[in-house]
């Protein structure tokens, strides 16, 4: 069994927890390559960000539908960063999960890797009585995925892998403003919308609670400990 660092950052600067990421990242590589002798850990970070905007390399920075001088004036930043997928936004009352894993040494492919995601946080929801699921040709978690017009993503995903080592994740809503969405086509999509567990059950929700439960499917699915 893998043991992983756990660590809660609370609420924490984007850019802040971005930094943190990559050097994660950075230690992992050189440990695994041998250009470090430090037997560095594999890290799972939870956090909750300020209002921020973030655009995946592969995204059109057109499904931001707010331009740069009005982000300041909803309190909000905005980068472009290195993971995959579209456009998202963070805020308070968000999980955000960055796992830094080698893939490697879990015995698993990046396909693979994003399902146990996605499984972990289904297997969250449905502990709150939300059922959710995966939405085929889009990574992430849905409800009511086989009605079009009303189908809503409740957590999203994107991630970067390098030497099988991952970075970046996922963020799901527990008691997240969602009128920010509504500045961006959320992942890129026009046709569905998003919603959250607070939005879902009709009352505010214990976000530890939720990262408690979290963390307990996210160590059983993948097999870890936690220090």
């Amino acid at each position: 069994m893998q043991t992983v660092k756990f660590t809660d950052l609370g609420l924490r600067d984007f850019k802040e927890t971005w930094d943190i990421q990559q050097q994660a990242h950075e230690n992992l590589i050189r440990a695994k390559t041998g250009m470090s002798k430090s037997d560095a850990l594999p890290c799972l970070y939870f956090v909750e960000h300020p209002h921020v905007y973030t655009l995946g390399k592969s995204g059109h920075e057109n499904n931001l539908l707010i331009r740069s001088p009005l982000l300041a004036s909803i309190g909000a930043t905005y980068y472009r960063i290195d993971r995959g997928g579209d456009i998202t936004y963070h805020g308070p009352g968000q999980i955000v999960g960055y796992p830094i894993f080698d893939l490697d040494r879990f015995g698993l492919g990046v396909k693979k890797y994003i399902d146990k995601l996605e499984e972990s946080i289904i297997r969250t929801l449905e502990e709150s009585g939300i059922m959710a699921a995966r939405l085929e040709n889009a990574t992430g978690v849905w409800l009511d995925g086989e009605r079009n017009s009303y189908t809503r993503k409740i957590c999203a995903m994107g991630v970067k892998v390098s030497r099988s080592v991952t970075m970046h994740g996922f963020a799901l809503n527990v008691n997240t403003d969602l009128t920010y969405f509504s500045h961006i086509n959320p992942c890129g999509f026009k046709d569905k919308g998003v919603t959250s567990m607070q939005n879902e059950l009709g009352a505010v929700q214990d976000i530890q609670a939720v990262k408690q439960r979290l963390l307990h499917h996210l160590m059983e699915q993948f097999g870890f400990n936690v220090v």
